[in-house]
């Protein structure tokens, strides 16, 4: 893409509303515009990343053996009555009535809907075990939302839910989405904890949030600091092996970690004093197994192989698609900008031209665009006629973590100019080998993940 195309409407200064990192850094950048207390416009920048994480999202729930469907945004309130959550929700659920007189509600929320459409068609454990989950937007009706994105109305996420026989069937499930997510995250370039939470308004009594460690999170966190060591990497798992699930599970919550509502401050002082840590985390998802609640109230049952009818069991499992652009903000910038993680980045690399309408340093940077581009990957080439400066800090503003930097003095030596974003260090190579070398930074990070 050139930038002279390209819509990115960034900002030299910092907008009053924003109070925190990720939500002035997307405004600045041209990321999301705001139109309603809490509802975003997505503008094309923003808009990407978005898709990237979505993405991810999608390969990883599909890796796990979970199947990928759509539900609506406006939901009957009958079926909310039936489980007995419609009046207990609260404010924060937006409740409409159509032009018949008919009570609907904008969802906050799946269970009642997957629950109804499981009932209409599956009647025996022979298609159990079954995941379905699908990423929608959504609506909560904050009392005062703010934070951007990360706190907002209307929000992108990720629900999926499981119906399962048993509860250890239920059970191997909620593992499977633990394993699943701790994937997703660390493709997104996030060490996201696993904590012990509280079920809310969901319920169930197996439920855990990851927390992404940042200043700003809403929740205070308590936790032994060996929980930061672990790593899932690029280890491969059967996700059909209740043992290597189980495994995994064990591995990230057998240390101490809870939000504020779960702490037990007898257990955390059991911690080696010189582990453990309170700090602010910013929730990214959460699982949970809530077993029959839902298919008892709704009469979701199978016939199992005794030929007996009994209610499935059931979770949900989210993640805050939306949000979790917010907080990769949070969790990786600096005082010029965003710092995104390769596998988010909206473009792969920048190039910067130091000279626009200089005849070989236009045919230069064309010649990198090119290259790039016919391998599959998507620079942004800033082909404007403004000062070297400001390209800079619009490309340091947007976070690109690699920037090939072309001008007439390093092209009289065959050189252009690599530069790290997150580092900060540059080098000087070739053409051909900093094309080489974006290549394969890229090539070793999806091997490194793979996927």
């Amino acid at each position: 893409m050139r930038l002279s195309r390209y819509f990115l409407p960034v900002l030299k200064e910092n907008p009053s509303e924003a109070q925190i990192v990720s939500h002035r850094y997307m405004l600045r950048a041209g990321m999301i515009k705001q139109s309603a207390a809490g509802i975003y416009s997505w503008l094309p920048l923003g808009f990407k990343v978005l898709k990237k994480i979505e993405t991810i999202v999608h390969e990883e729930q599909m890796r796990a053996g979970h199947i990928p469907m759509l539900m609506p945004t406006l939901q009957s309130a009958d079926l909310w009555k039936e489980s007995g959550r419609y009046d207990d929700y609260g404010q924060e659920m937006l409740r409409i009535s159509d032009r018949h007189g008919r009570d609907m509600l904008y969802g906050p929320t799946n269970e009642e809907l997957i629950t109804d459409i499981f009932r209409s068609h599956v009647g025996s454990y022979k298609d159990l075990p079954l995941t379905l989950y699908h990423i929608q937007w959504k609506f909560r009706d904050e009392i005062r939302p703010r934070f951007g994105v990360m706190r907002g109305r209307e929000f992108y996420m990720k629900d999926g839910y499981n119906f399962d026989l048993t509860k250890e069937d239920a059970l191997h499930a909620y593992n499977r989405h633990l394993v699943s997510y701790l994937r997703s995250y660390e493709r997104m370039g996030l060490q996201a904890i696993p904590m012990r939470a509280d079920g809310g308004p969901i319920g169930g009594d197996y439920t855990h949030e990851f927390l992404v460690l940042a200043e700003t999170g809403e929740s205070e966190v308590f936790y032994d600091s060996a929980v930061t060591d672990l790593t899932f990497g690029d280890r491969e798992i059967d996700y059909d092996s209740v043992e290597q699930c189980q495994g995994v599970l064990e591995e990230f919550t057998s240390k101490y970690a809870r939000t504020d509502e779960t702490h037990d401050e007898a257990l955390f002082n059991e911690v080696p004093e010189d582990r453990r840590r309170v700090a602010r985390g910013i929730e990214v998802g959460q699982i949970f197994y809530f077993g029959t609640k839902y298919s008892e109230a709704m009469g979701a049952n199978v016939q199992g192989p005794d030929g007996k009818q009994s209610p499935v069991h059931m979770g949900s499992h989210g993640i805050g698609v939306s949000r979790l652009l917010g907080a990769i903000i949070e969790a990786s910038h600096d005082e010029k900008g965003i710092i995104w993680p390769e596998g988010v980045t909206p473009f792969h690399c920048g190039i910067v031209n130091l000279k626009q309408g200089d005849e070989e340093a236009d045919a230069a940077c064309e010649s990198l665009y090119d290259a790039l581009t016919a391998v599959g990957l998507e620079p942004l080439y800033d082909d404007r006629k403004e000062r070297a400066g400001g390209k800079f800090a619009t490309m340091d503003l947007i976070g690109l973590p690699w920037r090939i930097t072309v001008g007439p003095r390093g092209l009289k030596n065959g050189v252009v100019e690599l530069t790290s974003r997150r580092s900060g260090e540059s080098e000087e190579l070739s053409p051909e080998a900093a094309v080489q070398k974006i290549v394969e930074i890229y090539a070793n990070h999806q091997t490194g993940r793979g996927f």
